[in-house]
């Protein structure tokens, strides 16, 4: 798929699809709720429809139309799925949904395609057997895995790496577990499950990076619940507009929680020109207008507790850092080698096509020495949607992009190339 490149100023409001991470856990939470929920602006992409499909599978009831409509079923409304549960790409619909079903009183297979079935799952087994489940995976590790349900006990969990979708899964565990169960992180991740649970009723409670959640009996959601846009899709258009001359865009109705806006710190600790307007709060989160105007960036070092805050975003700002003058160096980001591919890897060998010499890694260290020439490449995208879309960024700002695989952007971005255009 050929990219070219785009020289001229971005001037544009756009909205962006809505937050990928808060689709997921709206149906996921609505569909054990004990009433019937309308979910607005959900995101009609392949992971978030893998989720929808899991839970149709386990006997929930929901309808598409303009909006979603899911049917709670309770906590204890869920079926036996006639066949395995397919989760597709998603490690948000594994992990997640490996929580809840290890709660259950059957047993669960869950199989995926070929990257997520390299993708390690040691890190939901491990706690899910301390509280009580047994699981049946490949190496002990690895898709194709079967749940054994059973009754689970709460445990005290302290988490080696901060992981919103490890957090999310032990919660959701947490809700049928004897006694309470309490997470805590190394670093804050991303809150969207503790929000929703406790507006849906559960009893969460959170002391410094240690949450604790109570056993539930039942949950009631909020009749609508209205998903804003996702800011890991609004990078993409902030950095392209703050690395190109005379740029100016708003992006509206994207959802700035503070677990989720560490790419904005790191682009204005960088000098760039980001602004929120129009702050508000919808169903519990923080929601605003971002206007981004084009600056010049310096390269930093950052790294620590605002990694999990950013860790999908990290593609994106090493193509703003490759822009920026001097040396940026993001530390902690050893996680990128588990995502879709391994990122760091994907960086170094299909980034520096475009910028030679340009970007470097080291263990769990990412070096970008900014202010190197720019030219036009073929690169791979490794089936991974954030790869392809920072590429797609990058070759706009400079002298364009061949992509050997552009599909996968479907799997957060349906529209991300129609955008583009």
């Amino acid at each position: 798929m050929l990219v070219p490149n785009f020289s001229q100023p971005f001037v544009k409001t756009l909205e962006v699809p809505a937050d990928k991470s808060v689709s997921h856990r709206a149906l996921i939470f609505s569909a054990i709720a004990d009433n019937s929920v309308r979910i607005s602006n959900f995101l009609r992409a392949e992971d978030c429809l893998s989720t929808l499909n899991c839970l149709k599978a386990l006997g929930v009831e929901i309808n598409l139309a303009e909006d979603v409509f899911v049917h709670g079923v309770g906590l204890r409304g869920l079926k036996k799925s006639a066949a395995p549960l397919n989760a597709g790409n998603s490690g948000t619909t594994l992990r997640l949904m490996s929580g809840l079903l290890a709660a259950q009183n059957f047993d669960s297979t869950f199989i995926g395609d070929a990257s997520l079935s390299k993708r390690p799952m040691s890190r939901i087994i491990l706690p899910l057997e301390k509280m009580g489940a047994t699981f049946s995976a490949r190496e002990n590790n690895f898709l194709p895995i079967k749940i054994f349900g059973a009754n689970l006990r709460g445990i005290n969990y302290e988490m080696p790496v901060a992981s919103a979708q490890v957090k999310s899964a032990i919660l959701l565990a947490g809700l049928y577990a004897e006694n309470p169960t309490t997470v805590i992180e190394p670093a804050p991740s991303r809150d969207h499950t503790e929000k929703m649970l406790a507006a849906m009723g559960a009893r969460i409670e959170k002391i410094g990076n240690a949450i604790t959640i109570f056993p539930a009996e039942k949950l009631f959601a909020p009749e609508k619940i209205s998903v804003a846009g996702d800011i890991s899709s609004a990078a993409f258009w902030i950095v392209l507009a703050t690395i190109l001359d005379g740029s100016e865009i708003t992006i509206k109705n994207v959802g700035v929680n503070r677990t989720r806006t560490g790419i904005l710190d790191v682009l204005l600790k960088m000098g760039a020109k980001i602004f929120l307007e129009n702050e508000r709060l919808e169903c519990g989160e923080p929601v605003a207008d971002i206007k981004i105007f084009s600056a010049k960036l310096r390269g930093i070092e950052t790294g620590g507790e605002i990694i999990p805050r950013m860790i999908d975003e990290i593609p994106i700002l090493a193509v703003a850092a490759g822009f920026a003058e001097g040396t940026t160096i993001i530390r902690d980001v050893g996680e990128l080698r588990v995502k879709e591919s391994d990122r760091l890897k994907a960086i170094v060998e299909e980034f520096n096509k475009l910028s030679p010499a340009t970007f470097e890694a080291q263990d769990d260290i990412l070096i970008i020495h900014g202010g190197g020439v720019k030219k036009f490449a073929s690169c791979k995208t490794y089936g991974d949607h954030r790869i392809a879309m920072s590429l797609s960024i990058m070759g706009m700002a400079t002298e364009g992009v061949d992509l050997d695989d552009g599909a996968c952007v479907k799997i957060s971005y349906p529209n991300f190339f129609d955008m583009l255009k």
